[in-house]
């Protein structure tokens, strides 16, 4: 898979916003982006980040679940300089959609965490632990044997941390890199 293809096709959150959506589609992200927050805490550790990393996120403007995603994406892209984020819409990327599919179905959103020389590290989405749990708690009911928590009170700042621990757990993985510590010589 040439993902550096996809990822040079694909376009900042802006851009993105402006191409693909409506006024509606960039009033709901908007929304989303202004209540969406890092803790000083979470700052502090995508400052720290070390190696470049690419993102590539398959989304729609139209879809609920990247309303909801994509402009936490884009708050943990602005924390973090070493965080390159890019959208590719999921019904001009056919090639792409089919590439991610999961589970048999071309869910969204999906990010493709690619290293600084555009390998592929890591794929996350459809949907986040915190969203499964609302989900569950408001579709399961009381009685079903999951064992799954109901969600916290801020389920965006759950969202928010699930989204943050898999870019960490990434630019774990490239910092510990014994390839990329070669090149950078640490």
């Amino acid at each position: 898979m040439d993902w550096q293809a996809f990822y040079d096709r694909a376009l900042p959150y802006q851009d993105f916003l402006a191409r693909y959506g409506t006024d509606a589609h960039r009033q709901r992200w908007q929304a989303v982006y202004e209540r969406a927050r890092l803790e000083p805490a979470q700052q502090a550790l995508l400052r720290g980040f070390e190696r470049r990393m690419h993102l590539l996120c398959l989304a729609g403007t139209w879809c609920g679940d990247c309303v909801s995603q994509g402009p936490v994406l884009q708050r943990v892209a602005e924390a973090a300089p070493m965080i390159d984020l890019r959208f590719a819409d999921r019904d001009e990327e056919a090639a792409l959609q089919e590439a991610l599919a999961l589970n048999a179905g071309r869910r969204i959103p999906v990010v493709v965490f690619l290293s600084e020389d555009f390998h592929e590290c890591a794929r996350y989405g459809d949907r986040t632990l915190a969203v499964y749990r609302r989900m569950a708690h408001e579709r399961l009911g009381p009685a079903c044997p999951t064992g799954i928590l109901p969600p916290g009170p801020d389920h965006l700042a759950d969202l928010t941390a699930d989204w943050l621990r898999e870019v960490e757990r990434v630019q774990l993985m490239l910092r510990l890199s014994p390839s990329l510590r070669a090149v950078h010589g640490d």
